[in-house]
């Protein structure tokens, strides 16, 4: 990996881009993205053939006219897709290779092959070089280390796999401690008291482990730094870690198809948009789901890229005064939408994800964790911990919901309880989730 590339990007990052307002913002993005463009159409197949009727467009620059994609065109036209001659086949068999053995070292040449976690069904591979590589370990150091690159850093990082990307930001300095999610909590235990670790990344269901083991003086550490990654961040979890460590909790919003965004010092989620630029496709007033263009990669290109992501913008300029989108937060996946039917119509009404979990926090303040699934339109079923009565806090969450319901005008569901039997584990956590079989149709 080369240093130097790293601590050029870290400054570019930290020190260089400072946008005067949003417009200057967006001219740099049209720029980087009309660079990019023309590289692109070079080096990627698939991408002249999908533009070739966009002539007009292209050479205006007008990139927010060109047609979308999503990860499954992306999977589908992986051979021509990327601009490396990289067939689909052998990165597959380089990134399960990796997960069976647990050995992520392996590449292709010099580029690294990752997988997704395949939270949507569909999992996918990604292709990073090592230019790329570089450019992403100094922007995550600009954005996430709580100091100087200079000074020394502990990262204990949990993750499903690890992967050349992530080692890439290891130096004399800064030690990366990869924590793998399929070894047993004994293992994490001891490791973290060993490690002693100045920041501390993973999901916030393992996160949350983390603060248990720390209250109960399982582990003692001292992190300056706590970075929940890969899952929704519920304010159940976050009010839980932040009041055992006694700091903010940071957050970053990273995927297969690029680093999105990071909190800053007010604890902000704000998009990267010196790296990707974001269309939003509304789904309520302030609800969206993100376009992204990221003009930061080119060997997998990501122009006009669907996510399956529910974004909420946050509606009150951030006090860190920066011109970038802020959110409110990640409210899930389009997957995890509620759905009810009408009443008096049939029709069939979203419910977001936010709506479930207000249902489930305003019911009682003896909630410690919760998940509620919807099985059918007519039935859903709840697993609920709780410090107090199990059976007076059920009925005041059937009150919740039931209210919800009523409100939207939709025939009330059943509410089904179960124990709450889920622990943290390499696959995803979703404390909402949609668990009807077969599409929805509006």
């Amino acid at each position: 990996m080369n240093k130097m590339a790293i601590l050029k990007q870290y400054a570019v990052t930290k020190f260089g881009r400072k946008f005067s307002s949003r417009q200057s913002l967006e001219d740099f993005q049209n720029r980087k993205i009309k660079q990019h463009l023309a590289y692109v159409l070079e080096h990627s197949p698939f991408y002249r053939e999908f533009f070739k009727e966009y002539e007009e467009a292209l050479r205006e620059n007008r990139w927010n006219e060109l047609p979308m994609i999503d990860k499954s065109i992306m999977m589908d036209h992986f051979d021509t897709f990327n601009t490396v001659g990289i067939k689909k086949e052998d990165a597959l068999q380089v990134a399960f290779e990796a997960e069976t053995s647990r050995n992520f070292t392996p590449k292709i040449g010099e580029i690294s092959v990752g997988l997704s976690s395949g939270t949507s069904g569909n999992r996918g591979a990604f292709l990073i070089s090592e230019q790329e590589s570089a450019l992403w370990a100094g922007t995550v150091l600009a954005k996430l280390l709580p100091g100087s690159i200079f000074g020394k850093h502990g990262i204990a990082f949990f993750l499903r796999a690890n992967n050349n990307l992530y080692t890439s930001t290891q130096n004399g300095r800064i030690a990366f401690h990869f924590f793998d999610l399929l070894d047993d909590f004994e293992e994490h235990i001891r490791k973290l008291n060993k490690v002693q670790p100045s920041i501390v990344i993973g999901p916030p269901s393992i996160l949350r482990k983390v603060a248990d083991w720390q209250a109960s003086g399982e582990i003692r550490i001292q992190p300056k730094k706590i970075v929940s990654v890969a899952e929704v961040l519920e304010d159940i979890d976050r009010t839980y870690i932040e009041s055992v460590f006694q700091q903010t909790l940071h957050q970053v919003y990273q995927c297969t198809e690029g680093f999105l965004a990071a909190t800053c010092s007010h604890g902000t989620l704000h998009i990267n948009e010196d790296l990707v630029a974001i269309e939003k496709e509304y789904l309520d007033e302030g609800v969206f789901v993100p376009i992204i263009t990221d003009f930061s990669r080119s060997t997998q290109p990501i122009i006009r890229y669907r996510l399956n992501d529910i974004l909420v913008e946050r509606m009150e300029p951030c006090p860190c005064g920066s011109h970038f989108l802020a959110l409110d937060r990640i409210d899930g996946r389009c997957d995890d939408i509620f759905y009810g039917k009408h009443a008096e119509n049939g029709e069939l009404h979203p419910l977001f994800p936010d709506f479930i979990r207000r249902a489930i926090m305003f019911s009682s303040e003896e909630i410690l964790e919760y998940k509620v699934i919807q099985k059918s339109l007519e039935q859903l079923e709840v697993k609920v911990k709780v410090s107090g009565n199990e059976e007076r806090v059920q009925k005041d969450i059937v009150r919740e919901l039931t209210k919800l319901w009523d409100e939207k005008g939709l025939l009330i569901p059943h509410v089904n309880f179960t124990p709450y039997d889920i622990l943290p584990s390499d696959k995803k956590m979703k404390r909402i989730e949609n668990g009807m079989k077969g599409p929805v149709n509006l």
